[in-house]
Order: C-alpha cells, then structure tokens, then sequence
C-alpha cells in the first residue's frame, strides 16, 4: 500500500465542539503534480468509494498511518468537482482522538494522508507525471504536515515500488519484459545489486552468450527458482 500526502493536504471547512465531527477536502483533483509527480484525476475515487458504499464500509481513520490508532470514523467520502471530499468524527472518548481534535481546531496540524494502490494510471511523458486515474482507498489518516513531507523525502522508493507493481502485473498478464525490465525486477523483488542482476540475467536468459531481448514470465519464474534454490 502506498500513502501519499497532499499541500495542502486538509482543508476544514467545519468542526463540531460536541461531537468532534469535521468536514474537509482528502485531496484535490488536477492542478500541479505533487511531491512524487501525480496527477489525481476526477473518477479516480469513484469505484473504490462505491465498493465500499456496497460493502457498507468506509476508509479507516487513523494517526499517521498507524494502524495501530485508530482515531475516530470517516462516516461519508464522495467526489465532487473539487475533490475527495470527506466527513469524520473524532472518537473523543480515546486520548489521541481529543488531541487531534484540539491540534485540528487551533490549525496546529493540517494533514491528511491517503493509504491507497493505484489501479489505473496513465503516464504523461513530456511532463514526466503519472495521472492517476483509478486508486482503491483503503485508509485516511491525519497527519502532521512535518512528519509527512519528511516521508516523502525519499520518493525515489516510492517510484521504484510502483514500477515494481506495473511490472508483476504485466507479468502476470503474459506480457514480455525487456532485458532491463527484468534485471528491474530481480533487484526490486529480491535486493541484488546492479551488477548481481546483470550476472543474473546473464547466466539464466542468456545461456551461451545469446542475446535475450526480452524475458516471460516463466523465464522470470525459472530464474527466481535457479536462485532462490
């Protein structure tokens, strides 16, 4: 699951002193790239939010991504022209719930981060961004604008762990992969270094020195067995 913070990330638009309930924007739709260069698209919440309307469910809320604490309860997400547009309701009856509550109303924190795996995506080359235009929400946690931004400091790994995930998929779709993509893969999925994929490749597609240009899923699944046995 990968999360992803906006800036900024949690517009309130309403608090309730009694009941801890809250309404805001998740995310906003368009606009410029964020932080690791998408786009959210209009509709990309549309089926995830429906599936969890048939379900009668709705994204957890917790506290900086923590599963662990659970802060409260989304009790509606839709879409509108704007964006994900979320009602909550802190618990107040748990600690972390009133701090939240007293760190949103007093406009210490602002943060809102989704939990989320992209479904559809397109990639829009000449900008270098992806627009991402189908994501399955599993959670919306509010978080502190420091703390996040710093998460995201690395973004090269979240790029590389999405890149993993296009490529299982492609995989598994029996499409064939080029020499780098698998060599991509070797180091993603199993942590060799450059030139131990290189090796890899070298003595599991290549055989005697014969070029391969591009590699099947069962010549990945025959080389994952080589080494891991």
């Amino acid at each position: 699951m990968l999360t992803k913070a906006f800036d900024p990330v949690l517009e309130v638009k309403d608090m309730d002193d009694n009941t801890g309930e809250f309404e805001g924007y998740g995310s906003t739709f368009g606009g410029e790239p964020d932080s690791v260069g998408d786009i959210i698209m209009p509709g990309a919440y549309k089926d995830s939010l429906a599936e969890h309307s048939r379900r009668g469910t709705t994204p957890k809320m917790f506290w900086q991504h923590d599963p662990h604490r659970p802060i409260g309860k989304w009790l509606d997400a839709k879409e509108d022209d704007h964006g994900l547009l979320m009602r909550g309701r802190l618990n107040m009856n748990v600690q972390q719930g009133r701090e939240a509550y007293e760190l949103l109303k007093a406009g210490d924190i602002d943060g809102l981060s989704i939990g989320y795996r992209i479904k559809k995506h397109t990639e829009d080359k000449d900008r270098g961004v992806w627009l991402l235009e189908k994501l399955d929400l599993f959670e919306v946690s509010i978080v502190s604008i420091g703390a996040n931004r710093n998460a995201l400091v690395d973004t090269a790994s979240v790029k590389a762990s999405r890149d993993q995930e296009g490529l299982i998929e492609r995989l598994k779709a029996g499409d064939r992969l080029t020499e780098r993509e698998f060599e991509q893969m070797l180091k993603g999925i199993l942590g060799l270094s450059n030139s131990q994929a290189e090796r890899a490749v070298r003595l599991h597609l290549k055989g005697q020195g014969e070029p391969a240009e591009a590699a099947s899923a069962a010549d990945f699944a025959s080389a994952f067995q080589a080494l891991m046995g």
